[in-house]
């Protein structure tokens, strides 16, 4: 549930602009693929895109969706979204 407060509040929160905003959400589509893929598959950039699209209703690009993916993985999933 802590998940979602904090994908609703980045979608709300006004002092973000459109590029953190994205990062935000990207990151949030990357864990939710993620948890949702089968162990050890690693998320696709499609699959992240496709996530924030029917997730959050919002469009992010390749470069987004790529950036997330790499800097979760150099975290190994711990980053927190905000």
């Amino acid at each position: 549930m802590t998940r979602w407060r904090e994908i609703l509040a980045a979608l709300t929160d006004d002092t973000l602009d459109d590029a953190e905003r994205g990062a935000v959400l990207a990151w949030a589509a990357v864990r939710l693929a993620n948890d949702r893929g089968a162990a050890g598959h690693r998320p696709t950039i499609e699959e992240v895109m496709a996530l924030a699209c029917e997730e959050f209703a919002v469009t992010i690009d390749t470069g987004q969706a790529r950036a997330a993916l790499d800097d979760w993985e150099r975290a190994d999933g711990e980053r927190k979204f905000t």
